[in-house]
Parts: structure tokens; sequence; C-alpha cells
């Protein structure tokens, strides 16, 4: 592996971005990046496919069991290789520049622009229910928290790792906060519902379904990789943050659905969408429904944060490769920030925002995150057999079964979203592939600067 970049200029080559992420922040950025809206929405869509309160679990408890299995094996490789942007490097180094160039295609064309898009929509959306907002001003406030954020994260890693750190101690215990009212307070009101289940007994097929919301729900624990060239000793910390931030976020997300369900009888689940401002509506009153919602604004808000800190590294990255704008590996001298490619997220992001128009790009280029994704986990196994000299201070427990569950999960979800919706997968791929003819672009200018 290539610690010099080729194709950095002599001076970006020795210029980087300082090590001030310890232990405390990068666990913040697992949590605080991963919890967004889903745990308040999503076992709503897992009880339509279950059959039974003992499915709801199993479903959630996989689910959990496949994101540790990507998080510790990406905690291997951080380890081996702890450079600014994360899955970036490790596709870049397994497979090459070109399919790694092919993923920082798609992360800033809609996977993580379209991310930050989505979740600052949907603050401007949550907003309106404390302030009446029309439909422009929603966007408009979506705009602004990107555009604040983007700000913040220049000004230094340590000020975007506070706002994270934050912001997921405020979402955490909003959560526990649920959890114990569920658990000591009576309900203000029963409903019971004697409604059939929409799926009498749990099939392999319907797990399946139910699988892929749970783990759009645990979607995010890639992003620490992201930040890996500033986290503190990375060999400790990297593993340790990944597991612990993911381990949280399982015990939270098993201790939320127990709540929903001691309050909520599974059919009314099924009934209800918002299923954690149903249950605190029963428990609290109206009080408890907006309670809800400003939780949401908290976790939404510090997911917007995590994205706006995290993305832009792998742009640096790509940068310093020369297979981006040369602009976006400049190091702001004073901060110590990648702020150029800050800028272009949230440039981007905020158009998307504004535009409305990313929701169908978005759905069509997200299931490409899981091809991604699994090669990256796959790079364990191959980069342990291309490079066994690498130095790998930590390696995954379970080696090769976890890595090896991941990549069929992820090969698993692809298959089944080209099976079942061919054309928006074909135009997803589409997307992506688009940018072959920009990396020779790229590839041919940066040949000519560093010729001359």
């Amino acid at each position: 592996m290539n610690s010099d970049v080729e194709g950095s200029s002599p001076r970006h080559a020795v210029e980087t971005l300082p090590r001030e992420i310890g232990i405390l922040g990068s666990t913040a950025i697992v949590v605080g990046t991963i919890i967004g809206s889903g745990i308040f929405l999503v076992p709503h869509d897992v009880a339509l496919e279950v059959g039974s309160v003992a499915s709801l679990y199993l479903v959630w408890i996989v689910g959990g069991a496949l994101a540790l299995a990507g998080a510790l094996s990406l905690g291997e490789l951080g380890a081996a290789m702890p450079e600014a942007g994360g899955i970036y490097v490790y596709l870049r180094e397994a497979y090459g520049k070109l399919f790694a160039f092919l993923y920082g295609w798609g992360s800033l064309l809609v996977i993580d622009a379209g991310s930050a898009a989505t979740l600052a929509v949907a603050f401007g959306i949550y907003s309106s229910a404390f302030i009446p907002l029309t439909p422009l001003e929603q966007k408009l406030l979506g705009a602004a928290t990107i555009i604040v954020l983007t700000f913040v994260n220049i000004l230094g890693v340590r000020k975007g790792t506070a706002v994270q750190t934050i912001f997921t101690i405020a979402k955490l215990g909003g959560l526990v906060v649920i959890i114990g009212c569920a658990f000591l307070l009576p309900p203000v009101t029963r409903v019971a519902s004697s409604a059939p289940l929409p799926v009498a007994h749990t099939t392999l097929s319907s797990f399946g379904i139910a699988l892929v919301g749970v783990l759009w729900a645990y979607q995010g624990w890639h992003q620490l990789s992201y930040t890996a060239g500033e986290v503190k000793n990375p060999a400790w910390v990297l593993p340790r943050g990944f597991f612990l931030g993911t381990a949280i976020i399982v015990i939270v997300y098993l201790a939320a659905n127990a709540a929903y369900l001691r309050v909520l009888p599974l059919q009314v689940m099924v009934e209800h969408q918002r299923v954690a401002a149903t249950a605190m509506l029963w428990l609290l009153g109206p009080n408890g429904a907006r309670f809800v919602s400003a939780l949401i604004l908290c976790s939404i808000f510090g997911a917007l944060n995590g994205t706006i800190l995290t993305s832009p590294r792998v742009y640096y990255a790509m940068a310093r490769d020369g297979v981006f704008f040369r602009a976006a590996a400049r190091i702001h001298p004073r901060y110590r920030t990648p702020a150029v490619a800050l800028i272009v997220l949230g440039g981007w992001s905020t158009l998307l925002a504004m535009s409305g128009t990313f929701e169908e790009l978005y759905t069509y280029v997200i299931f490409a995150m899981w091809i991604f994704s699994g090669a990256a986990i796959a790079g364990v196994i191959l980069l342990r057999r291309r490079l066994p000299d690498l130095p790998r201070p930590y390696r995954v427990w379970g080696y090769p079964f976890l890595p090896l569950a991941f990549t069929v999960a992820a090969l698993a979800i692809v298959v089944n979203t080209m099976v079942r919706k061919p054309l928006e997968s074909f135009l997803g791929l589409a997307i992506v592939l688009a940018g072959i003819p920009l990396y020779f672009i790229w590839r041919r200018l940066d040949g000519r600067r560093r010729a001359r």
C-alpha cells in the first residue's frame, strides 16, 4: 500500500489532517450518524412483514449482528490503513482506483449528498410541528441547517465532533426517556385492535423484506471510517469506536422495540406508522407526542452533522489521488479541515434539498451502496491474501465468518433488489457507471499537471 498517494502534489503529499478525534468522538460519530428517524418509523414497517413478536425481535437481532459484523470488519481495515476516506481507501487498495472512484462518485452525486438532503428536508418538515412553515420555508430551513453545519465543521474537526457528541447524548437520553416511560408509567389510554396481521406467519421472503428495512435503520456505521485519518491512536480507537457505537445501537434498538411492544400490541404497530409518537401519546397524551417530535428533530440534526462531518473526507481522498478537483485536497491553513471538500458537499446537498427532485435518484442509487459495502467488507479477506505483511494491529473476531456473513447478506440485498426492481436497479447502476468517463478525464488532467 502506498502511503504517499499517487498523483498528489508535493505540498499535498506532506500535508495531513490533524488527529483530534478520540474514543468518545468516534463512538458518537457511529451512534449519532446511525440514529436518525429509523428507530421511530421502521418498527411499523417490520410489523407489516412479521407474524409474531418473536419474529420481530429476531429481525432486529439479525440486523444488529450483521451491522456488528460489518463494523468490526471495517475496524480491521481502518486500523491497518488509517487514512482519510475510509471505504474509498479500502476499495482502492482491494480493487483499484476506478472501482474506488465509482464509490466516491456515487457518494457525492447521490448517496451521501442525498442522505444529507433527505435529513435536511425532514428537519424542515418536523420543525413545522412547532413553528408553522410553508413547504418553501421548510426547504429553506433545511438548506440553512446544511449551511450552518458545514460552517461549523469547517471551523475544526473538534467543533464538529463536539456537536456530534452533544446531540448523540441528547438523542440517547430521549430514547431512554421513552423506554423508561413505557416500563414505568401506566398508559393514559389503551386502544386494542382485533385486526389480523398482514402476515399470518413469517416466511423467509417476508423476513428478508423486514430485514432490509432494519438494515436501513442500522445504516451509517461505516461513516466513522471516513475520518480514520483524524482519529487519535487509530489502531486502538477505531476498532473500539466501531464496536462500542454499533453495540450501543443494537442494545438501544432492542430496548426501544421492547418499549413500543409494552404499550402497543403488534396489530396496532401495523396500523400506526409513527410508532414512537403513538406510544408516547398513549403514555403522556399530546405532550408525549410533541416530545417524540422534538427527539426526532434532535436525531435528524445529529445524523445530518455526522454526514457533513465525515463524507467530505472521501472527496478529499479522491482529490489527493488525482481523480477529483485538486482544490478539494486543500487543508484550511487555520482550521486544518478539508474546507473545499466540505463546501462541495454542503453546496450540492443544499441544491438537492431545495430542488426536491433528488428522491428518485436517491432511491435508484442507494442499493448500489450495498454493492460497495459488501465489496469493502470482502476486501478484508482479499487484502489478507494480497497483502499478508500489512501491519494489522486489530484483526476482526471470527474471521473469516463475520466478513463472509456480511458480504453474503449484502449480495442477497443487491440480488433481491435487482429481481424485484429491475428498472430502478438498472438506472442506479447506470448513474454510478456514468462516472467512468469522468474518471479517465480526471486521470488525464492529473497526468498533464504532474508532467509540467
